[in-house]
């Protein structure tokens, strides 16, 4: 009989063991957790060993990391009327675990089909080149309704980043011709922009080369005749010298008529002695002339009484 109750008691030990095994539970560090007591919230648990009651309460644990959901691609019209393929991924966190839990049902797909439709929205408002080039733009424009969106679901949307945009094959290969076409227009206008300045440059350089050959040519002249001049002016200093030089020797000479009507007659020698075939004469010849049989004529009164003298 105390066989059976020892027995008996190490059974009811071990279902309580494991009764209260089971009613603890371990939240990893990134997660927390929601315990129902008989389907009533109860309470929300952090990171570590939580203990429950059995089969009155259970955990549900949230997972509090950054979550990425990837939006397929889908077909968009653009404002062009241009069908192109877009697709995105969305970067959320969870903020509230009691509203993500209790506020909505799916939180992936509700995300997944609430970034389609405003995908879809943003890039129909756009023509084909400004979805092509206005990526940034979409993403936060994107990001901004989705995270408003998604506030009551106790989450906040830190990214949204465009995967792709693709257009159909012929709008590619068309905006290909285009744009080689167009580097073609800018080489052939760079190409003509360099052969213009580089013959406005020639035609500046040649222009340069020839007013500086003027100036020099100008300078050359203007220094030519400054010497000349300066040699001028040098002889005339000195011949007007020499005159006063001479003027002054002859007045200190006191020098008599007849002296300067024989000067005057070497002059007029020398001045015959060219190979001239007329000589000109001053206006005074006539006086001079004169002057010179005057003094011819007392020569020969001088003569006379010597010979006189010597005839006696």
């Amino acid at each position: 009989m105390e066989a059976a109750n020892v027995l008996v008691l190490i059974v009811l030990a071990v279902l309580v063991f494991i009764i209260a095994a089971t009613g603890l539970r371990i939240v990893r560090p990134w997660e927390k957790g929601l315990i129902e007591r008989l389907g009533k919230y109860q309470r929300t648990v952090d990171s570590g060993l939580t203990l429950i009651v059995p089969f009155l309460e259970r955990i549900m644990k949230v997972d509090m990391r950054e979550q990425v959901v990837d939006v397929p691609p889908q077909q968009v019209i653009t404002k062009d009327n241009v069908a192109v393929e877009v697709d995105a991924v969305v970067y959320y966190e969870v903020t509230d675990p009691i509203k993500v839990t209790y506020n909505v049902e799916n939180y992936y797909v509700a995300a997944t089909k609430l970034a389609q439709t405003n995908l879809r929205n943003l890039v129909g408002d756009l023509a084909l080149d400004e979805s092509l080039t206005s990526r940034e733009i979409i993403n936060t424009k994107l990001r901004q309704i989705l995270d408003d969106a998604t506030d009551k679901w106790g989450t906040k949307v830190t990214r949204v980043e465009l995967q792709r945009i693709e257009p159909p094959q012929d709008v590619t290969d068309a905006m290909h011709r285009q744009m080689k076409a167009e580097r073609l227009r800018r080489a052939t206008i760079l190409e003509a922009e360099g052969q213009k300045q580089s013959a406005i440059l020639e035609a500046e350089g040649v222009k340069m080369a020839a007013i500086r050959k003027a100036e020099g040519e100008a300078e050359a002249i203007r220094q030519v005749a400054d010497a000349d001049k300066y040699q001028k002016l040098t002889v005339a200093q000195g011949e007007g010298q020499a005159i006063q030089t001479v003027f002054g020797a002859i007045h200190e000479g006191d020098p008599t008529n007849d002296l300067i009507a024989i000067k005057y007659l070497e002059a007029l020698a020398h001045i015959a002695n060219g190979k001239a075939t007329k000589v000109f004469l001053p206006l005074e010849a006539s006086g001079l002339l004169g002057s010179i049989a005057g003094i011819g004529e007392l020569l020969k009164q001088k003569l006379e009484p010597g010979q006189g003298g010597e005839k006696a």
